[in-house]
């Protein structure tokens, strides 16, 4: 269900720029935020870091965007989040009990399975170096395209990527610990 609620706001914005434009659909998009944020406390009594983090960016940057009448601002959201979310997994490699990738990932992995701590820094690298890149093409993508065309990429190219290596990962990772027939690799 947390899966499905997470989409709502990119939806919501999708379905809004469709309709009437990018005005209109930043206005979904810093509405359906908040409602996301208020959905995660009623339900766990707290809103995840990265749900507080990009509702507070979709409102500051959403709010540039209306109040000047000028889309880059929202435009530079992503790249901004992308970013921010690379230093975060940077810093995981030296702070924090495990990289964010090993906390993120762990738990598609089947039951038992012990990684390196090695191998899951370098994965949580991977991580690092996908988030800078998507930033970057994200800012390209805004300057050198329509707005269509930054939406779409927004919408649907970011999040298949980010998908698609999330997935990605966890495959090589499950396969990684097959193909070695023991817990520890």
């Amino acid at each position: 269900m947390q899966a499905v609620l997470n989409f709502l706001p990119l939806a919501a914005f999708m379905l809004c720029y469709k309709l009437g434009g990018i005005y209109p659909a930043t206005v979904a998009l810093m509405v359906s935020m908040v409602l996301l944020a208020l959905v995660d406390y009623v339900r766990t009594r707290r809103v995840s870091g990265m749900h507080a983090l990009s509702t507070v960016l979709v409102l500051v940057f959403g709010g540039a965007t209306l109040a000047l009448h000028d889309p880059r601002f929202l435009k530079v959201k992503p790249t901004l989040l992308l970013w921010l979310l690379a230093l975060a997994f940077l810093g995981s490699q030296w702070i924090g009990r495990a990289p964010l990738v090993q906390r993120m990932l762990e738990p598609a992995l089947p039951a038992g399975t012990s990684l390196s701590r090695d191998r899951w820094l370098r994965v949580n690298l991977v991580w690092v170096g996908a988030y800078v890149l998507l930033g970057a093409l994200n800012l390209y993508v805004a300057r050198a395209a329509s707005e269509q065309a930054w939406v779409y990429f927004k919408g649907f190219g970011l999040t298949i990527a980010l998908a698609a290596l999330a997935f990605g990962q966890a495959l090589w990772l499950h396969r990684r610990h097959a193909a070695s027939g023991s817990t520890h690799t």
